[in-house]
């Protein structure tokens, strides 16, 4: 079998969804990047409750991704099947449940605030009073997002991307002008600190939610869906993403679990602990852009190939694709190490907690080199594949027996550093590189998930 792909349409679908997904990935990070600058301003306490009512959202979207993500392989590979009519049935079945679990977290959230930081703050009141605000305020977005994640990931997965990137620009240049408007009391309004940039997070999702409705339904042809098409699925379709589609639902949801509980062991270790992180996590965050770019087009050229039967092309594209992410970890892994201490120099926080935070984006930085390489595997290949279940247990197993045992006992029982506390917390990601790398060399990680007729 040839290494090399040759094939023009295989780089074409690969680079056309992974560049659109790559550049709204870019811009949407750019946006938390924005808002943590000016978040910065008010202060390390100011920054540390935000960062603590963010990981709330953060839980929140690693659930509704997973639940949309859960359903990419059924797309992709019935749409290798063209068969438009069982995609739209998936994606009327996934729209409503994200709705559903955005509308309960937001709901959660604005109601039941303090005790919900508290999972995360413990007993630290004034993070806890930090992060109230921004928390009720920017809780209402949840419900914008669920709609707006559902749509961008199904539609992904039939080659819609344009439309995601024109909305997610156009969204990041209304949420960083409100933003400045509302922190800072801009254009006659009141300066609202933190719970401004609630606010202007909360109106910005919602014009994006309502602009990307309007886009999907009105603008593109490639896919065309009409608001019928919503309320249209079968039960057959409930049991097909139950089965194939809630493993990785599940793996992403207890994944999002896994980071909302290091984010409260984290908690307890200070102000200069969780701001140092925060800085660290947006920073690593353009780092991890290739990966889910490339997975993004990874998952639906194998997932459309599985569906079209030639199971000998799935393995020579796995084997390019794993090519090109290994060479895009090595590189994006460069890039975030060289540029650490400018990107850390934006932040308006204490020296120490600059000088902090640049030693973990180092460390972070030679942990990517098997990140971006695993999470582009499972992500991509393993779930366009249908191997999504093999992939949740390997995240349940890293998450639960490892990574929070290792950061608990280093942060709270052996009191080690704070810079090898955070290797704890990515000490699975320096041996889940080998797994993915096993598992696509033997015979078991493709998996027709669809039906022959519906």
């Amino acid at each position: 079998m040839p290494l090399v792909v040759k094939e023009k349409n295989f780089y074409r679908t690969l680079l056309a969804v992974a560049i659109p997904s790559a550049l709204q990935n870019m811009v949407s990070l750019s946006v938390g990047l924005a808002d943590t600058l000016m978040v910065g301003t008010l202060g390390d306490e100011v920054l540390a409750g935000v960062a603590v009512s963010n990981q709330v959202s953060v839980f929140l979207f690693g659930l509704l991704t997973g639940l949309a993500n859960g359903a990419s392989a059924l797309v992709a590979q019935y749409w290798g099947k063209k068969d438009v009519t069982a995609i739209k049935r998936i994606i009327a079945l996934v729209f409503w449940l994200c709705a559903g679990v955005g509308t309960v977290a937001a709901a959660a959230a604005f109601l039941f605030p303090e005790k919900v930081l508290g999972l995360m703050a413990g007993d630290n009141a004034e993070l806890i009073e930090a992060g109230v605000p921004y928390l009720t305020s920017v809780c209402f977005s949840f419900i914008f997002f669920a709609a707006t994640t559902s749509l961008v990931t199904m539609l992904r997965n039939v080659e819609v991307v344009v439309v995601a990137l024109v909305t997610s620009v156009a969204a990041a240049v209304v949420n960083i002008a409100l933003n400045w408007a509302f922190i800072f009391g801009r254009l006659g309004l009141p300066a609202m600190g933190a719970q401004g940039a609630g606010i202007a997070t909360c109106l910005a999702r919602a014009f994006e939610c309502l602009l990307i409705i309007f886009l999907v339904l009105k603008v593109q042809k490639k896919f065309p869906l009409k608001v019928s098409d919503f309320f249209k699925t079968k039960m057959y379709m409930a049991k097909d993403y139950a089965r194939h589609g809630l493993p990785i639902a599940l793996g992403d949801s207890q994944w999002a679990l896994v980071t909302l509980v290091k984010a409260g062991i984290i908690g307890h270790l200070g102000t200069m602990m969780v701001s140092a992180n925060a800085i660290t996590d947006t920073v690593m965050a353009f780092g991890m852009v290739s990966a889910h770019s490339l997975a993004a087009g990874a998952c639906v050229v194998i997932g459309k190939t599985v569906g079209e039967g030639d199971m000998k092309k799935v393995r020579q594209y796995s084997n390019m694709i794993q090519i090109i992410f290994a060479g895009m970890a090595v590189i994006m892994a460069a890039a975030v190490f060289g540029l650490r201490m400018p990107l850390v120099g934006l932040f308006n926080v204490s020296d120490e907690t600059k000088r902090l935070a640049a030693v973990f984006i180092a460390i972070g930085a030679a942990t990517l080199l098997g990140t971006l390489y695993h999470a582009a595997c499972f992500i991509g290949i393993n779930r366009g594949a249908g191997d999504g279940r093999f992939v949740f247990i390997v995240d349940m197993i890293c998450g639960w027996l490892i990574l929070l045992p290792a950061l608990y006992f280093s942060a709270h029982v052996w009191m080690l550093p704070l810079p090898l506390v955070y290797f704890a917390s990515r000490i699975d990601q320096c041996f889940k590189w080998i797994i993915a790398f096993v598992r696509l060399r033997g015979g078991k990680w493709i998996r027709v998930v669809t039906r022959e007729s519906t």
